[in-house]
């Protein structure tokens, strides 16, 4: 298994034999990848075959579960994200933002939902505040859909806009990392394609990692492709490779949907 050439320093992100159990499961088995900076990554495969679990590992989510040992060297900017003090969790996890299947907007204003994690990491500057929701409903490209609704509910917002809504919060708090759980498949074609052109402009100042069992949203929207398979990285290489002449047959199989 060969990574895209270049030099480590020069990657966001780098995984270097990285294994996950859950108790006696054994989840994730030797995996090797590297992510450039600004770029997307799309994580496919069948389900159970570790894609969630291995975007978890990113901002430590893997630690609320019980029972969970993961060995191996996982790095953001040079630094091994499990080897830092517990009180720098916090702070891992406002540089890697998330972004679940299903929308999650808290039961507060659209406004409120997104000035939520400004407050919560201690800031209390009003004009602050609103200067970044709304650079943040910007970025999400929502703020034309909900400027003169701002102390509406987030309730109140189609599906779609909720996922939207979601994204402005994960980007108020200014993540480089944002991790993409499916954050379309919930969502009907219309939004579905919002969501990815959002995806596409956010590139440009983020690097995305998305799990997606949509082969088509993949090859839309990433830059590269991880294939999985029953724990193990089967193939990584760019997305046009990995879609048009793969080298292993099983990702040949599961794009064509031979299996999956």
């Amino acid at each position: 298994m060969k990574d895209i050439a270049g030099e480590k320093e020069k990657f966001k992100i780098t995984t270097e034999d990285v294994n996950l159990h859950y108790g006696a499961f054994h989840a994730l088995k030797g995996i090797n990848l590297n992510i450039k900076e600004n770029t997307v990554t799309a994580l496919i495969g069948p389900s159970g075959c570790g894609k969630s679990t291995y975007l978890r590992i990113f901002n430590r989510m893997n630690d609320l579960i019980d029972n969970v040992r993961i060995t191996g060297k996982i790095e953001i900017d040079g630094q091994d994200i499990y080897k830092i003090k517990n009180d720098q969790i916090d702070q891992l996890r406002r540089n890697v933002g998330m972004v679940f299947q299903k929308p999650n907007p808290f039961p507060k204003s659209i406004f409120e939902n997104v000035a939520y994690g400004l407050r919560v990491n201690g800031i209390r500057d009003k004009a602050v505040i609103e200067h970044q929701v709304e650079k943040s409903l910007h970025r999400a490209a929502l703020w034309e859909e909900v400027k003169d609704k701002l102390k509406k509910s987030a309730f109140e917002l189609s599906g779609g806009q909720q996922q939207r809504l979601c994204i402005a919060r994960a980007l108020a708090i200014e993540p480089s990392i944002i991790l993409m759980d499916e954050p379309a498949s919930a969502l009907d074609p219309l939004s579905s394609a919002k969501i990815e052109d959002l995806i596409f402009e956010l590139r440009k100042e983020y690097t995305i990692i998305i799990v997606t069992h949509n082969m088509q949203q993949a090859s839309r929207v990433s830059d590269h492709t991880a294939f999985f398979y029953l724990g193990e990285l089967v193939e990584y290489g760019s997305t046009r490779k990995i879609f048009t002449n793969p080298t292993e047959q099983r990702t040949e199989n599961y794009i064509s949907g031979r299996f999956g």
